[in-house]
């Protein structure tokens, strides 16, 4: 058997991308792949760093094709399945070899969806098919933008079959010619793509090779390729530079960590709910010493300094308590909000 990923110009690369509700139409699209499948497919879902690596051998149950966990340095093969692991970005480099590694986090997450799709389209471009299924947020849609960019063909699971319509939905909106079905029919979809003679459209945008150098680990220096906007990075305080794709835009800092909009805005919301558990934290340090103060100046008989301390330690309880009902009542940011 050749590898799948040599300079034969023929779609032979499937990119697959989901979050929650994603193992479900999975296990629909796996199953209903050909045995004689003509290319690698790559797997990404999003999983927390202490998951156990277990889903290849789940998803094997029902798939003819072999399943494995990715393995950093091997060669993809067709008719192969390779799943992502916890806390590494699973990427695809010349040669059709897989790569994996703890580069910053993409949309707050790692495995990221966006961060291989990326990597796909530098590498193979209009061989590449990019398959978005169910999730919250929109980690994804810049990705099969640049898939859709570079060549390749955009596939998204019908958001009213997704049981999380978010990922679908964004990216249908950054890929609005993406091709939408059930998970079940995406297998057929899938197939019939496989091993289509494509044409090469040269090479990569620039944007695309510093994002997944930065990811790969051999770009630690040069320009963002993108517009600063004169915000902060939620992780690492670097600035941040607007970055387009087609339709789809996302937000990347000078280290590399990058942000989908509805992840930065969700980033955010957590720096801001941080930010005001410190607040309480202080005010109610602050109130305790201030009846610190105001006992000790009552037991030396100067009520009135007394006073005031109990009375600033009201108002600052006061305030405290406003803070801490505001964050308790407070609306789930845009890309928490039911679809």
């Amino acid at each position: 058997m050749t590898d799948v990923l040599r300079h034969m110009v023929r779609r032979d690369v499937v990119v697959i991308g989901g979050s929650a509700g994603a193992h479900a139409a999975l296990r629909k699209l796996l199953a209903r792949l050909p045995r004689d499948l003509p290319a690698a497919v790559l797997v990404v879902t999003h999983l927390g760093p202490e998951s156990p690596s277990t889903l290849a051998q789940t998803l094997n149950k029902d798939c003819v094709l072999p399943i494995t966990t990715a393995t950093d340095g091997e060669r993809a093969l067709p008719g192969h399945v390779y799943v992502a692991v916890p806390d590494r970005h699973l990427i695809v480099v010349a040669e059709g070899v897989l790569r994996l590694t703890a580069g910053p986090r993409e949309n707050r997450v790692r495995p990221a969806v966006d961060t291989l799709f990326r990597s796909a389209a530098r590498w193979y471009g209009p061989r590449v098919t990019g398959v978005v299924l169910s999730g919250t947020l929109d980690d994804g849609a810049a990705g099969l933008s640049a898939i859709t960019q570079h060549g390749g063909v955009a596939l998204v699971q019908d958001p009213k079959d997704a049981r999380f319509p978010g990922m679908p939905t964004a990216a249908l909106t950054a890929v609005p010619t993406a091709v939408t079905a059930p998970a079940a029919e995406l297998a057929r979809l899938v197939g019939d793509m496989a091993g289509q003679p494509v044409d090469d459209i040269g090479a990569p945008q620039d944007g695309l090779i510093w994002e997944t150098d930065m990811i790969a680990g051999s770009c630690t220096h040069g320009a963002v390729p993108g517009r600063p906007i004169g915000l902060g990075c939620p992780e690492c305080g670097g600035g941040m530079y607007e970055i387009r794709t087609g339709q789809a835009v996302h937000y990347a800092c000078h280290v590399g960590h990058s942000y989908s909009p509805q992840t930065f805005i969700a980033a955010s919301d957590d720096g801001i709910e941080a930010a005001l558990w410190t607040a309480i934290s202080a005010m109610q340090e602050k109130a305790t010493m201030l009846l610190t103060l105001a006992a000790s100046a009552e037991s030396t008989g100067r009520q009135q300094a007394g006073r005031s301390y109990r009375d600033e330690a009201d108002r600052v309880r006061h305030d405290a308590e406003m803070i801490h009902k505001r964050l308790l009542t407070r609306r789930p940011s845009a890309g928490q909000r039911p679809q």
